[in-house]
C-alpha cells in the first residue's frame, strides 16, 4: 500500500472500545458459518450497522471509504466497486440497486454458500449500497435454492425494525449466460434472462430505465464489512493492488470440495491446501469456472490473484478452482465444455449459435482422435473469427478456454491428432460434464 493510502485508510478505520483494530484475520464474510445464519447471531459477530450522513447522494461518505478500500466486484469482472457507485449516485432521477446471486455455474457454489450462512450480511450490503445511491427500489436476484433462505432474513429484520429499502426477492433463471448483468436487468423487467447487447450499461439505464446498481452478493457483503472497519481493515489482507479476501469454490481431484475463503494472493496451491490437498496428482487446473482458463502444474505456485494469474492468460473469474488429475484426458474434458458452453448460448447472434457450435463439433472431433491433420489450424483460426463479434462475452470466453487448453494440452493435442491418445473416457467428467 502507498503511504498516502495508508494514510487514507488509517484515518477512517474504527477501533473497538480498547482503542485497538478489530481481529483482521480469516475468516470474514463467513464468520457466522458456525453460529447460524439468524439476525442475532449476525449482530453478535459484526455489530450493528455504521450509520452514515450526506447532504447530497453524489457526496456519500460510503462511496470514498469503499474507494480507499479498492474493493473489486467479486462476480467475475472484478470492476471497481467505487466507481458503480459513484457512476449510480450522480445519475438523475430515481436510482435501483440489484443485488446479483443468480450464480447459473453448475459447479460454482460460493454465492450460494454465502446466501445461506451469511444472509444478514448480503442485505446489510443491499442496504448500504440503496443508501449510497439514493435508491428507492432493491432487488435481490437470487438462485432458486436459497430464495427462501434470504427472504426469512429480510422477514426477520422487518419483525426487529432493520431501516432501509426492503429488497423484492425475484427467483433467478438458472442457464448459463443468465448472470451477466445486462441479462439480470433483463430478466428483472421483462422475464428474458439473456444480455441484452445495449450499448447503455445498466448504470445509464437498468431496471425500467432507471440508473441502476448491479453489484454481485459477496462484493455487497464485503462492502458492508468496509462500513464498519474502515479501509485499512480491510485491506490488511490481500495485496497491494488487490486488497481483502475472496470466496473459492474447489472442485475435482481435492480432498474436500466446498467453498473456501482466501485472502486474495494465497497460492494455488495454499486454496488447494484448504480443500484437503489433492486425491490424485493433477494434470491441469481450470481457473475461474466453464468460462475461465486452463493452467498447466507450474501454475500451483502462482498468487490465486488477477495480477498473478495474469502471466498465465488467466484470472480468477468468479472464484473457481478446479483440479484435473492425470487419470483424465484434457482433450477431452475440453471437448465436453466446448459442446455445454456452445449449448449454452442465448441465440441472438451467428458467432454464438454458428461459431460455438461449428468450434464444439471440431473440438470433439479431435478429443475422438478423428480430427484431420489441419484441422488444429483451421480451429484455431475459427478462434479468432468469433472473438469480439458476440452481442455479449459468450464467444470470446469459450475462445478463451479453447485456446487456452490448445497450448496447455500441446503434447497431447498432438497425440490425438495422430491417433495416439490411449487415454479412458470415463462416463462422468472430473468437470461433473455429461459425456460428448
Amino acid at each position: 500500500m502507498s503511504p498516502r493510502a495508508a494514510a487514507l485508510a488509517a484515518a477512517d478505520a474504527p477501533r473497538d472500545r480498547d482503542g485497538a483494530m478489530p481481529a483482521t484475520g480469516l475468516p470474514r464474510v463467513l464468520a457466522t458459518a458456525s453460529s447460524g445464519p439468524g439476525l442475532v447471531a449476525h449482530l453478535a459477530a459484526h455489530g450493528a450497522l455504521p450509520a452514515f450522513s450526506a447532504t447530497r447522494r453524489a457526496e456519500h461518505p460510503l462511496v470514498d471509504l469503499v474507494e480507499q478500500s479498492g474493493l473489486t466486484g467479486r462476480g467475475g469482472a472484478g470492476f471497481p466497486t467505487a466507481r458503480k457507485l459513484a457512476a449510480v449516485a450522480r445519475a438523475r432521477g430515481d436510482t435501483v440497486v440489484v443485488a446479483n446471486a443468480t450464480e447459473a455455474e453448475p459447479v460454482s457454489a460460493k454465492d450460494k454458500v454465502l446466501c445461506r450462512l451469511a444472509p444478514h450480511l448480503v442485505l446489510d450490503g443491499v442496504q448500504l449500497a440503496a443508501e449510497a445511491v439514493g435508491a428507492t427500489r432493491a432487488v435481490l436476484v437470487a438462485h432458486p435454492t436459497v430464495s427462501g433462505v434470504l427472504g426469512a432474513a429480510i422477514a426477520e429484520r422487518a419483525r426487529h425494525g432493520l431501516g432501509g429499502v426492503r429488497p423484492e426477492i425475484v427467483d433467478a433463471a438458472t442457464h448459463f449466460v443468465a448472470g451477466e448483468e445486462s441479462a439480470v436487468v433483463n430478466w428483472v423487467d421483462h422475464g428474458r434472462s439473456v444480455p441484452t447487447g445495449s450499448r447503455h450499461r445498466p448504470h445509464e439505464r437498468g431496471v425500467g430505465g432507471r440508473p441502476t446498481l448491479v453489484n454481485n452478493v459477496e462484493t455487497l457483503a464485503h462492502l458492508a464489512l468496509v462500513a464498519r472497519h474502515g479501509a485499512a481493515w480491510f485491506r490488511a489482507l490481500g495485496t497491494e493492488t488487490e486488497p481483502g479476501t475472496l470466496l473459492v469454490t474447489a472442485r475435482g481431484a481435492v480432498a474436500n470440495p466446498g467453498v473456501y475463503e482466501a485472502a486474495i494472493g494465497s497460492r494455488v496451491d495454499d486454496v488447494v491446501g484448504a480443500a484437503g490437498g489433492h486425491v490424485a496428482t493433477p494434470l491441469a487446473y481450470l481457473v475461474g469456472g466453464y468460462f475461465g482458463t486452463w493452467i498447466g502444474t507450474e501454475g500451483r505456485e502462482v498468487a490465486f490473484s488477477r495480477q498473478g494469474l495474469a502471466p498465465l492468460g488467466a484470472s480468477v473469474g468468479a472464484g473457481l478452482l478446479l483440479a484435473v488429475p492425470t487419470s483424465c484426458c484434457g482433450v477431452v474434458e475440453t471437448a465436453r465444455l466446448a459442446r455445454y458452453l456452445a449449448g449454452q448460448s442465448a441465440g441472438q447472434c451467428g458467432p454464438c449459435v454458428f461459431g460455438l457450435r461449428a468450434i464444439a463439433d471440431e473440438v470433439g472431433l479431435l478429443a475422438r482422435r478423428e480430427l484431420a491433420s489441419d484441422g488444429t489450424a483451421r480451429l484455431r483460426r475459427w478462434l479468432g473469427e468469433v472473438d469480439g463479434r458476440g452481442a455479449c462475452a459468450h464467444p470470446d470466453g469459450v475462445a478463451r478456454l479453447v485456446r487456452s487448453a490448445l497450448a496447455v494440452f500441446d503434447d497431447e493435442v498432438q497425440r490425438h491428432v495422430n491417433r495416439r491418445c490411449s487415454a479412458p473416457r470415463p462416463e462422468q467428467s472430473a468437470l461433473g460434464l455429461p459425456v460428448t
